[in-house]
């Protein structure tokens, strides 16, 4: 067993519920909902790997000619009664159906990068940004010290503070912001980081238009959008070059990095088959299949224990 995991997380004391605590001391308990990216909408989707894709991994959703997928897009809040036109980042998880039965995912932000390299950080950031009572805002004589002290926080606070109010989910561009290792045929890997472009373009809402939309716009647009026809987003891949750390979810690569398209992810309809009655959807970036390997970035061997703890509490209310 990798010694960095045991029972699907990290190895530690109590860091998976620590996590979570923290998450819940800022937003809430919410039964029957996620820790964060509580609020969310679930699509069907089918996904067509390029010829570029099979020869840079041997993992069998790039074998072709087709995979069924799950798509859920997601409000960054860890409560799910906040309206969509508040700012926040926003969530795109990708639930690939594999032929051996097994899944594989893809998850993903629409920041360039993540706020923290390790969780412990992410436990004090969570402290530290959590709503004075008194105000509902982040006590700034707590944050200022803390990226003070951590400055590679600031680029993901100033996308979060900047994030625009997209028009669709889909019409933002996601970032899988953890690098994976992509194993070909003949052993040799690369290492990258996933992209998810829309085909359609970006579409953003101006603050007066945002006011004017309904709390749960982002999923009535959807609904409306396949009516028309289907939503298409374009899975790519940013190739790392020597140097660029793979194990760090704070620091963005340079844009003039090899990209390459692994396929195209088109989203067909709402999907009502999954997450009811009960039933319990994990969208879990660790879990690979053959021609992928994980790295060593502490945020995403951390997930695993943390999406348990998330699991467990959201099951038993």
């Amino acid at each position: 067993m990798d010694p960095r995991r045991r029972g699907g997380g990290l190895v530690g004391d109590d860091v998976a519920e620590q996590l979570v605590d923290g998450i819940n001391a800022t937003y809430g308990s919410h039964a029957g909902h996620r820790a964060v990216h509580a609020k969310g909408v679930l699509c069907a989707a089918t996904f067509t790997p390029t010829a570029s894709a099979s020869a840079l991994s041997r993992a069998p959703h790039f074998a072709g000619p087709q995979a069924r997928a799950h798509v859920r897009f997601s409000n960054g809040s860890g409560d799910p009664t906040v309206p969509d036109p508040t700012r926040d980042a926003r969530g795109m998880a990708v639930k690939f159906y594999l032929p051996d039965g097994k899944t594989t995912d893809i998850v993903a932000l629409s920041l360039p990068v993540f706020f923290t390299r390790t969780p412990e950080d992410l436990l004090a950031f969570n402290e530290a940004r959590r709503p004075d009572p008194a105000t509902g805002q982040p006590d700034m004589e707590k944050v200022g010290p803390f990226l003070a002290e951590h400055p590679e926080t600031v680029p993901a606070v100033t996308a979060a503070i900047t994030h625009p109010t997209p028009a669709s989910y889909a019409a933002l561009t996601y970032h899988g912001i953890h690098a994976f290792g992509f194993v070909a045929a003949d052993d040799s890997v690369r290492y990258g980081r996933y992209h998810l472009v829309p085909e359609g373009g970006e579409a953003t809402l101006t603050e007066e238009e945002a006011a004017t939309k309904s709390p749960d716009y982002l999923r009535e647009e959807l609904e409306s959008r396949f009516e028309r026809g289907p939503a298409a987003f374009s899975l790519d891949l940013q190739l790392a070059a020597d140097g660029d750390p793979l194990d760090d979810p704070t620091a963005e690569w340079p844009a003039d990095r090899e990209v390459v398209r692994l396929g195209r992810l088109e989203l067909t309809s709402l999907a009502f088959d999954r997450e009811r009655d009960g039933d319990i959807l994990v969208f879990d970036p660790t879990r690979i299949p053959d021609g992928i390997r994980l790295t060593d970035d502490k945020i995403l061997l951390a997930r695993p224990g943390a999406y348990s703890v998330s699991v467990s509490r959201r099951t038993s209310g």
